[in-house]
């Protein structure tokens, strides 16, 4: 996954990545508001779930202590980040905002 995740977060297009896991309550809530923000975003955002524990490697390159957690890749650099939920309006607002 490693070299297929450098590729990916080299876009113009903001890439936003939810770090999650299985068994994971707060990520299981933050999965339909991010359908729900590619759904009215559309084009203007890619939005990639990485397990963490399938993909230990990948969250330990990024830091991730804590699921979920949401990074937000434009041209391979990291733009922002946030862990735990946040609300459809704020996570569209925070993506339009780097657009």
């Amino acid at each position: 996954m490693k070299g297929n995740f450098d590729k990916l977060i080299i876009s113009d297009t903001p890439v936003l990545v939810d770090f999650f896991a299985e068994w994971c309550g707060p990520c299981k809530m933050l999965s339909p508001i991010l359908e729900q923000v590619k759904q009215e975003l559309k084009e203007k955002v890619r939005i990639v779930k990485i397990d963490v524990d399938k993909n230990q490697s990948l969250a330990n390159k990024y830091h991730v202590r804590g699921v979920p957690t949401m990074i937000l890749f434009k041209n391979g650099e990291q733009l922002w980040r946030q862990s735990g939920v946040l609300q459809k309006d704020a996570v569209i607002a925070i993506v339009k905002s780097y657009n």
